[in-house]
């Protein structure tokens, strides 16, 4: 059976904007009392955390993140990035070569670009999850409330007129760097994050087997695995099939995990 993963939408979304808040009073008062010797490097350390939380991929400071699957099992729960792409059929075929299954976070201004591709991804019996509306990879870490409402709410929007029907659950931050506007947003669309555990930086290395070794160096029972589609280099597909044929080697199935409310 595929290990069940408890579904968690942010509950409190601006938590951490009030407890910065309240950390920018206490050093103030800090100041006041003990003057720059103190202020300062309590200054420092609050706004350091703030841009730790937001810069460090998978960080759960400002909202809860899954990073792996609770089991003892040898299964790997398989992600893939960026697509819909020219490669998304042939990764399918892959798939299907190797029985094995995968949750594709997409894109949503390439979804509407291939709306046949997003339904051809479910039909084929894997998953969906959202990864932002235009992927901003440069910006996305510092996007403001407007932009990151734009970012979240409208792709949600986009893909759910896409796939009606389709329970939309899961989102990957771009880059896995989530601020603090993130959590309000995807409390209202009813999504929670997805982060990894094992990569191997396949969307800018071009040779199959060093991408395959620096994923194996992280894999174990439960692992979430990312790789992408549709990379510059042009070997997304050949590296997939290099990775499938190691993880078939070494035991591992990917699987999709099943979801408690």
């Amino acid at each position: 059976m595929p290990p069940t993963v408890r579904h968690r939408p942010p509950r409190y979304p601006e938590a951490a904007l009030w407890l910065f808040a309240a950390s920018q009073l206490a050093v103030l008062g800090l100041w006041w009392a003990g003057g720059w010797r103190l202020g300062l490097p309590a200054l420092a350390l609050s706004h350091l955390t703030m841009v730790w939380g937001t810069l460090r991929p998978g960080s759960a400071l400002f909202s809860p993140v899954l990073r792996r699957l609770p089991t003892r099992e040898p299964v790997v729960w398989l992600t893939i990035d960026d697509g819909p792409s020219d490669d998304t059929e042939a990764m399918l075929d892959l798939l299907d070569a190797h029985a094995a299954k995968a949750t594709f976070f997409v894109v949503a201004e390439r979804a509407r670009a291939r709306p046949e591709l997003l339904a051809q991804i479910v039909r084929r019996g894997h998953g969906i999850g959202h990864h932002s509306a235009s992927h901003p990879s440069a910006a996305f870490w510092r996007l403001g409330p407007g932009a990151m409402r734009r970012e979240i709410v409208e792709a949600d929007r986009t893909l759910r007129e896409l796939l009606p029907g389709y329970r939309l659950r899961w989102f990957r931050a771009v880059v896995g760097m989530a601020n603090p506007f993130v959590a309000r947003w995807l409390k209202r669309c009813g999504l929670a994050r997805v982060a990894w555990s094992a990569r191997g930086y396949d969307a800018v290395a071009a040779e199959p087997a060093r991408v395959v070794a620096r994923v194996e160096r992280d894999l174990a029972p439960g692992a979430i695995v990312l790789m992408h589609e549709g990379a510059g280099h042009g070997r997304s597909v050949e590296t997939m099939a290099a990775l499938l044929g190691r993880l078939g080697v070494l035991g591992y199935r990917c699987v999709l995990p099943e979801v408690s409310e």
